[in-house]
């Protein structure tokens, strides 16, 4: 059975429907990357998965997925670029949802955090304060905080906005270096749709409603792909 399963969604505010018809499904270990422009109904399809937001129709199934091992990483906010919290702090806040009541971090808590700092190459600023930090070093401690609370599904809300191309090309390595090691799914929410066919094994494409699904190469060979990245590139 597929980890999730998006069946006739649609969602409305207001009673006004913003996106509709929505249908695909992804196993385990899938990185599919929402593309479409400004407006489309990304960030709608996001926050009901993470059940912020309730359909008006359809429904979204889990398959051996709880809401708490699922891992988000949102758009930054101004209020979160200035976080006066130490990196490890932050990293931490991750295990959050796994600590189930506890008041205090344990020593297991610590070690996944410690862990992931290292595999993304921040332990050497783990005592620093995050609002000291670059843009591409914040959005590095923001996924190992993501990578704390799952290892099953990772929700990433642009991940790369505001980096310079070198940053934000080490910020998709690593992305898909998680993906593949730890076989962890991830969903994307990119407006790169170049990176996202570089990256992904899955595109879906909206416009209000689905414009596409598939993998990445279907996706290659689509009429909407050469109107939107100018043909089949890698």
């Amino acid at each position: 059975m597929a980890q999730i399963t998006c069946k006739d969604l649609s969602f409305a505010y207001d009673g006004e429907t913003v996106l509709s018809d929505i249908n695909f499904s992804i196993d385990a270990g899938a990185y599919l990357c929402i593309v479409g422009e400004n407006g489309s109904g990304k960030s709608t399809l996001m926050r009901g998965i993470l059940g912020l937001k309730h359909p008006s129709k359809g429904e979204i199934i889990f398959d051996d997925l709880k809401p708490t091992e699922i891992g988000y990483l949102p758009q930054q906010t101004q209020i979160q670029r200035d976080f006066p919290a130490s990196v490890s702090e932050v990293v931490l806040s991750g295990r959050l949802n796994s600590m189930r009541g506890r008041m205090f971090c344990n020593a297991e808590d610590k070690a996944a955090a410690a862990a992931n700092m290292e595999r993304l190459g921040i332990d050497d600023i783990a005592d620093r304060c995050y609002l000291e930090l670059s843009g591409g070093q914040q959005q590095r401690v923001l996924l190992a905080r993501a990578m704390c609370a799952t290892k099953k599904l990772l929700l990433l809300d642009e991940p790369v906005t505001g980096l310079d191309p070198v940053a934000a090309n080490e910020m998709y390595n690593l992305i898909k270096l998680v993906n593949l090691c730890d076989n962890t799914s991830v969903i994307m929410i990119s407006h790169d749709i170049h990176a996202a066919v570089r990256y992904a094994t899955h595109i879906l494409h909206l416009g209000h409603s689905q414009l596409f699904f598939g993998t990445t190469e279907q996706y290659r060979e689509s009429d909407l792909a050469r109107r939107f990245v100018g043909g089949p590139r890698a």
